[in-house]
């Protein structure tokens, strides 16, 4: 990778595909964003690893828990605002709590866009300053911020 300037969503929606090619338990999960959030390349490659739920995103993280459970490696992405904004229950309950061999909590990849103040244009609504607060306060998270792109790029 070079030092060249390039937006986070598009080198996530390529990195996804990579790792799927490498990969066959990778599935991708969105709602209702995976034009914005580039994820739907992936859909285009992996067609039968791809899930667009709608705007639920509760139910993106509830179905991405039970196919990590199954013994995938869900990658579920949506703008900041509504994850972990909306389900932070789910997150919880179903990705942190089960145990699946021997591990405890689910191999999720909660992946967002719109973080903070970022989201310019489309506003307030859109504005989300606890996002991280919330991630961080739950126990087994981590929390990564995609300031530097080789960064983002490694940890997927």
């Amino acid at each position: 990778m070079t030092n060249q300037m390039a937006d986070m969503r598009t080198e996530y929606g390529k990195t996804l595909i990579e790792i799927g090619k490498e990969n066959p338990n990778i599935v991708v999960l969105g709602a209702d964003t995976t034009d914005s959030l580039k994820t739907a390349g992936f859909g285009k490659q992996f067609p039968e690893r791809f899930f667009n739920v709608g705007i639920a995103e509760a139910n993106l993280v509830t179905i991405a828990a039970g196919l990590a459970y199954a013994g995938k490696i869900a990658f579920a992405s949506t703008y900041a605002i509504f994850l972990p904004g909306r389900c932070v229950d789910q997150i919880r309950n179903q990705i942190g709590y089960p145990t699946r061999d021997d591990n405890k909590g689910l191999n999720v990849k909660l992946v967002t866009s719109h973080g903070g103040l970022t989201v310019g244009a489309d506003g307030g609504s859109h504005q989300q300053l606890e996002d991280i607060a919330i991630m961080r306060a739950l126990f087994q998270y981590q929390s990564l911020l995609g300031l530097f792109l080789n960064n983002m790029v490694h940890s997927t």
